[in-house]
């Protein structure tokens, strides 16, 4: 078969889907760079941030040179103080040094200072450089200087993650863990983990009966608890979280009505601010509508036939919520139990406001690495990881979901 102009069938056909196939793509194209710019691209800079570690390379390029050739043992050769001592007295070489001086810091402390009084002694020096450099101070004697810097000399590097994860390593190049005063990265995840559960228990406990009142009331008055569901949308977060801080504080709100009704002494107030009580407390609050609205996506497509049909056969309601009705809820629990969750693994604002110290997040770490130490290799190792277990929890959610569709298939 031929079309009107003796073009055969077939490849007409496949024409007008390549087409169609290039309109869609166009349709689709600005949203596809939108998503590489500020999602993709970010994304993949941080990664590349994490191990990045060029500042030694380009401060001191002929003294790592030289340190290469030196096997560990002892202090190194008269020709790596003598490059050192070049390099160092290279007024051109300022911010590259400073850059490095910051970097060696954050693998041995008091290194900056250490650079910096070498810095300005070491220009008027002359040979035997190794004699004045040990003169200056006497921490270029000891080889796990030397070692520090030879370790910190690769430009791409893993000391990064293994600070996130509360190790380091030791002169000789082994991972060890960090003193135990310095160990508090592991202890954030985890209370991150712990608290990102708990807000997704407490949501699934507070949305369930929410939900499914909003999908077996009448149609009237369920959109209109729909609108107070979808209010605190309207609202800032930031609002609602210093609404919480009135609320909770010792000399607040729900104080003092636990005062007034007589549960509580005035002298025995409770705290609920600056803890974790807090975080959890405002977290669950500004969450809780993450959790109701695929529920009640769900529980809305449910039909009552099959709870009139469990009772006609003998079961008493109780029994049929249990074992009718709730596992077909169980795609609306998931979907918003890993919506809840991931939102919840990188919240910043709600705990550093009411969090105090023992309410605190990895996010607010990050965010302290990013303004405040400005080690930006150390917050994208800690958002890597993050992101890591973020993918992680999605692909089990996944797996998961995708063994029960197959189950009830």
């Amino acid at each position: 078969m031929t079309t009107a102009d003796g073009t055969p069938l077939k490849v007409a056909l496949a024409r007008a889907t390549r087409r169609s196939k290039i309109r869609a793509f166009l349709l689709v194209a600005p949203l596809l760079v939108f998503i590489l710019i500020t999602f993709i691209f970010p994304i993949i800079h941080m990664l590349m941030n994490s191990v990045d570690s060029p500042e030694v390379q380009e401060a001191i390029p002929a003294t790592v040179a030289e340190l290469q050739k030196w096997d560990g043992t002892g202090l190194p050769g008269e020709a790596v103080y003598a490059a050192l001592a070049k390099e160092l007295g290279d007024r051109s070489r300022r911010a590259e040094i400073g850059r490095m001086s910051k970097r060696l810091n954050y693998e041995t402390a008091g290194f900056r200072s250490l650079l910096n009084a070498t810095g300005r002694k070491i220009g008027g020096a002359k040979a035997p450089f190794k004699e004045a450099f040990i003169a200056i101070d006497k921490d270029w004697g000891n080889p796990d200087t030397w070692k520090v810097i030879k370790n910190a000399a690769p430009a791409i590097t893993i000391s990064y993650y293994l600070n996130a994860l509360d190790r380091t390593t030791d002169p000789d190049g082994n991972i060890v863990q960090q003193p135990e005063y310095k160990q508090i990265y592991v202890t954030l995840f985890l209370r991150t983990i712990y608290v990102s559960i708990g807000v997704t228990v407490f949501c699934i406990l507070l949305a369930y009966p929410i939900s499914y009142m909003l999908a077996t009331l009448p149609t009237k008055y369920s959109n209109l608890l729909l609108i107070l569901v979808l209010l605190p949308f309207w609202t800032s977060l930031l609002v609602r979280t210093t609404s919480w801080i009135v609320l909770l504080q010792t000399q607040g709100v729900i104080n003092d009505l636990l005062v007034w009704t007589g549960l509580i002494d005035t002298e025995n107030r409770i705290t609920m601010i600056y803890n974790m009580t807090g975080s959890l407390i405002a977290m669950t609050h500004i969450l809780l509508p993450f959790m109701v609205l695929p529920l009640y996506s769900v529980m809305k497509t449910i039909s009552p036939n099959y709870m009139r049909a469990a009772r006609s056969l003998g079961a008493n309601p109780l029994v049929a919520f249990v074992r009718i009705y709730m596992p077909q809820t169980v795609p609306g629990i998931g979907a918003g139990s890993i919506l809840v969750f991931i939102l919840a693994i990188g919240y910043y604002i709600t705990p550093a406001l009411v969090g105090g110290q023992d309410g605190q997040l990895i996010s607010n770490l990050i965010a302290y690495h990013m303004k405040q130490s400005l080690n930006w290799s150390l917050a994208a190792a800690l958002g890597s990881i993050l992101l890591a277990g973020v993918l992680a929890m999605y692909w089990l959610y996944d797996r998961l979901v995708g063994i029960d569709n197959m189950k009830l298939g």
